[in-house]
């Protein structure tokens, strides 16, 4: 099985969640930290790291010599990360999505792929969880192609959570594609609803089941819980804001091991 954790924004508890529910499970688990600009699940599991893997993505290189400026490259770019100015080819690597349409098209075959790093995984263990994290390197501005890197190494024999980034774009699109369940963890604040309400239209326009987890749920006013209800969105649990949980967190304790009665609620 595999389930999914995202937020409509940052900072709702997201890891947090996924983290526990990975120490909860009596099972065989492999957690995905796919939130790959700001990786934190291995500080709380404190992973045993064995293996780093470069992750690469292909962009275009010009050969001036064979190349004509006759515009076909820049006219296939849907991204304009291929430009003819003047006399030359420009090429924008960071707005390029590596589709490799503009060297298959181009008539004089003078364009070629090559690789750039785009930043790395590792893998390890913490327990008898199976742990995998992506790292974007600092300046890359397309984190999606090193996500799908994370997930071509989920194993489906065991239970896959996985910590998806914050909000509803891209990243989170492929983050929770092909998930079997996705708990949505959200904040009884104005930001929080609206928020969940753009993450709620993602996942119906993706066809993927999902529940609320509320955090913090004594802060703030009920209108998330509100909206849930309305919606016939299942709450699958309430976190209170308690100055010891910010505490535990604040030192790299799992909410599960700083209080051991959450572990079944998580377990439920």
């Amino acid at each position: 099985m595999i389930i999914s954790v995202a937020s409509g924004k940052g900072g709702t508890g997201k890891t947090t969640i996924a983290l526990n529910l990975a120490l909860s499970i009596e099972d065989e688990v492999q957690l995905l930290d796919c939130d790959v600009e700001e990786p934190n699940a291995h500080i709380f599991l404190k992973v045993q790291l064995k293996q780093r893997d470069l992750i690469t993505t292909p962009i275009p290189k010009i050969n001036e010599e064979r190349c004509t400026l006759c515009g076909v490259c820049q006219g296939i770019c849907a991204y304009h990360a291929i430009i003819i100015v003047k006399d030359k080819v420009l090429v924008f690597p960071e707005l390029c999505h590596s589709c490799g349409g503009c060297s298959l098209l181009c008539p004089e075959n003078a364009i070629a792929e090559i690789n750039k790093e785009i930043g790395y995984i590792d893998i390890g263990d913490s327990g008898g969880i199976s742990f995998i994290q992506g790292t974007l390197n600092i300046g890359e501005a397309m984190p999606t192609p090193l996500i799908k890197a994370v997930k071509r190494n989920l194993d489906p024999s065991k239970i896959v959570i996985i910590d998806s980034p914050p909000g509803t774009s891209c990243p989170v699109v492929e983050s929770v594609r092909g998930s079997d369940f996705c708990i949505l963890v959200t904040e009884p604040t104005p930001f929080g609803l609206n928020d969940l309400i753009l993450a709620v239209d993602l996942l119906r326009e993706l066809n993927i089941p999902f529940g609320a987890v509320i955090n913090k749920a004594d802060i703030g006013s009920d209108e998330v819980e509100n909206y849930c209800k309305s919606e016939g969105i299942p709450i699958l649990m309430k976190i209170p804001f308690k100055r010891e949980i910010a505490e535990a967190y604040s030192k790299g304790i799992p909410l599960v091991e700083a209080f051991p009665d959450y572990r079944e609620n998580f377990k439920n």
